[in-house]
C-alpha cells in the first residue's frame, strides 16, 4: 500500500509516523494525484499540534500531513472537466501532501506549466498564493512602504518578490543571519529584537510605514502595529485570532484556481523564484517538518516523492 506520513494524536513530534495506507478514492470533483513533491510549512506541525481549520471537526483517526502539493493526476473524479490522467498538476491536498497519492479538489487545483518544476511548483499553493493574496487584499499603489514580519521564511520570501514586482517599496524583519538573503529579495532588512518598532522607522524610506503584513504574529505584530496610522492596512496570515484587537484583519485566502495560475505565472517569468533551500525524500519528512517547525528554515522545504 502507499506510504504517508501521518501523525495520530494531536501532540508533539512523537505523535508522527509513516503509515501504509489505501490509495484515496477520488469523490465527485476530486482529483487523485500521484506526488511528486509536497511543500513543508509551519500550518502542517501547527495542526498536527492542535490547531485546526476553520470548519475542521476533530481528529478521528490518522491524519496524513502536509498542505501543497505537485504531481500528476492518476484518476479523475466524477464531474471533473479540464483536467485529465497524465496531466501535471498542482494544488492543496484535502487528504495531507506528504504522501505517494493524494487528492486535490478540481477547484483549487491548477495545471503546472512544463518549464516549472514538481519540486518549485509544490512552494505556490500555500507560500506564494498567501502572499499574493494578501498583497492584493492590501491593494497598495506603486511606492508605497510595506513591512513584511518574518521575511526570511516561506511565505515572507514570496511576499518579498511579488511586493517589489508591484513597485512598492519593503522592509523585512528577519533574524540576524538572514540579512544577506532578505536583502537579496529587494528589501531593507531589520533584524528582530528589542526597539524594533523604532528600528524600523529609521530604516523605512522617510521614516514611514504605510502597511504590514504580519507573518510571525506574538509581540512583533503588537510591536509594530503602533507605526501605522491606518490600522485597517494591517493584516496577518500568523495571529488571526487576536488581530482584531490591534485594529487589523486576517489574510483573506482567495483559495482558486485563478491565483494559482497567477503564481505559476510569476514563477515562470523570474519574477517570483521559490527559493527551495532543502530538499528531503519522503521517508526523511520528519527532518524536513523538523527543519520548518525549529524555525532555522530559510526559504523553502520541499519533500520529493519518488515515481
Amino acid at each position: 500500500m502507499p506510504k504517508a506520513y501521518v501523525f495520530t494524536e494531536h501532540g508533539g513530534p512523537e505523535v508522527e509516523t509513516f503509515l501504509d495506507l489505501p490509495q484515496p478514492e477520488p469523490g465527485p470533483g476530486q482529483l487523485l494525484v500521484a506526488v511528486r513533491a509536497a511543500g513543508v510549512n509551519p500550518v502542517d506541525w501547527k495542526l498536527r499540534a492542535g490547531k485546526r481549520r476553520p470548519g475542521q471537526g476533530p481528529l478521528t483517526g490518522p491524519e496524513v500531513l502536509g498542505s501543497e502539493v505537485a504531481g500528476v493526476v492518476e484518476r479523475v473524479g466524477p464531474g471533473v472537466e479540464g483536467f485529465a490522467v497524465g496531466d501535471p498538476v498542482f494544488g492543496n491536498p484535502v487528504t495531507g501532501g506528504y504522501a505517494q497519492y493524494t487528492l486535490v479538489p478540481a477547484a483549487i487545483a491548477a495545471h503546472k506549466p512544463d518549464t516549472l518544476s514538481f519540486t518549485d511548483a509544490a512552494t505556490l499553493p500555500v507560500a506564494a498564493a498567501t502572499a499574493y493574496d494578501g498583497l492584493r487584499q492590501l491593494d497598495l499603489p506603486a511606492g508605497s512602504t510595506l513591512l513584511i514580519t518574518g521575511a526570511g521564511g516561506g511565505v515572507g520570501v514570496a511576499a518579498t518578490q511579488i511586493a517589489v514586482h508591484f513597485g512598492l517599496r519593503v522592509v523585512g524583519t528577519a533574524s540576524a543571519g538572514k540579512k544577506e538573503f532578505v536583502e537579496s529579495l529587494g528589501a531593507v532588512h531589520v533584524a528582530r529584537g528589542p526597539q524594533l518598532a523604532e528600528r524600523i522607522r529609521e530604516s523605512a524610506p522617510h521614516h514611514r510605514v504605510d502597511a504590514i503584513l504580519d507573518l510571525v504574529g506574538g509581540p512583533d505584530l503588537a510591536q509594530v502595529a503602533g507605526l501605522l496610522a491606518d490600522r485597517g492596512k494591517l493584516i496577518t496570515a500568523a495571529a488571526k485570532e487576536t488581530v482584531a484587537e490591534l485594529g487589523g484583519a486576517p489574510v483573506a485566502r482567495a483559495r482558486t484556481a485563478e491565483v494559482l495560475d497567477q503564481v505559476a505565472l510569476l514563477a515562470v517569468a523570474g519574477v517570483l523564484r521559490p527559493h527551495v533551500t532543502a530538499t528531503y525524500p519522503l521517508d526523511r519528512a520528519d527532518e524536513a517538518l523538523r527543519a520548518v517547525e525549529d524555525g532555522h528554515a530559510q526559504g523553502k522545504i520541499v519533500i520529493e516523492v519518488a515515481a
